[in-house]
């Protein structure tokens, strides 16, 4: 056990010298292992860990997260280095949404708007008219006119509940994330009676039939201001479980529980796009300012041009 208190304070001690010696920003997102979290700069959600990034003067930006993240903040500091400590970390939204066949599909709906959640590729968002995250999608939604003809991509969970929210009929992109469809509504029943004093805690990404039974329902960000507010003492998780790491943090005296999957525990629910990131690649990745993400001139201006409309209508 000593050995691996050892090794693993060493592997700080390198990490957080190569950030000063290349003068780096490490950036988490909420669903990155706890010591990932514990030595990052920022944790948070993808856009707000973008926008740090950009207002910082460092010359690296280490993403812990998802190549799609990665990819905003290059978008959004283009003359920055960017790394992510395993290239592979990609996205099962991402991947559900090809470029080639989005096309196809936009072609077959050619008066809509097209409306993309933040969870998509760089080559998604340039063919988008306007990005959104989970905590502003509804007010983006709401400030189109009535009669706007909507194309959502890729979540068609995160956008069928906006359907029911604004009393839209936006067409809908069939992608979802594997992390929530994993959470079993017959399980959630079950822990939800044998802790009838908790609250349930849910992201817009989850089935309806889960967000049927949720409290609460709101962006990761959203989430854990709920904790702090909400009078209950105990949560269900309805997200990627890492998330609770910073729950912890802010309520050490309450208690969280993860959601449940279909074989009544949480542990499916591991994002393992996410859990291809680990301290020895973070490290390396300082080291080698590798794997970087590197993106044409011309996508970074397609790409960005739907992101700042987010911002104008936020």
């Amino acid at each position: 056990m000593d050995n691996i208190l050892e090794k693993h304070s060493f592997l700080e001690k390198q990490i957080l010298e190569l950030k000063k010696e290349k003068n780096a920003v490490i950036l988490a997102h909420f669903y990155q292992d706890e010591e990932i979290q514990d030595i990052a700069d920022f944790v948070g959600d993808s856009l707000d860990l973008s926008r740090k990034a950009a207002n910082t003067e460092a010359d690296v930006i280490v993403f812990c997260g998802v190549k799609f993240m990665a990819e905003v903040a290059k978008i959004l500091s283009p003359s920055k280095i960017v790394v992510l400590p395993d290239l592979r970390a990609g996205c099962s939204l991402e991947d559900s949404c090809q470029p080639k066949k989005f096309e196809e599909f936009k072609k077959l709906h050619p008066d809509h708007k097209v409306i993309s959640y933040i969870n998509c590729s760089a080559k998604i968002k340039a063919l988008s008219d306007i990005i959104v995250t989970s905590s502003n999608a509804q007010k983006i939604v709401e400030n189109l006119p009535t009669d706007e003809k909507i194309i959502f991509a890729p979540d068609k969970h995160l956008g069928n509940y906006l359907n029911k929210l604004t009393d839209r009929k936006m067409v809908l992109w069939n992608g979802s994330c594997i992390v929530h469809e994993m959470f079993s509504e017959k399980q959630l029943i079950k822990l939800k009676v044998r802790n009838d004093d908790a609250e349930i805690l849910a992201h817009p990404e989850c089935p309806e039939q889960i967000l049927n039974h949720a409290d609460y329902i709101g962006s990761t960000s959203s989430l854990l201001k709920r904790v702090q507010v909400s009078e209950h003492q105990k949560f269900i998780i309805a997200t990627e479980p890492h998330i609770i790491h910073q729950m912890k943090k802010n309520e050490p005296n309450k208690t969280f529980i993860p959601a449940p999957t279909s074989d009544g525990t949480c542990s499916c629910s591991n994002c393992p796009y996410m859990e291809l990131n680990t301290m020895e690649k973070l490290r390396d990745c300082l080291l080698k300012l590798s794997p970087s993400i590197q993106m044409s001139e011309e996508l970074i201006f397609s790409a960005k041009k739907p992101l700042l409309k987010m911002l104008e209508l936020s």
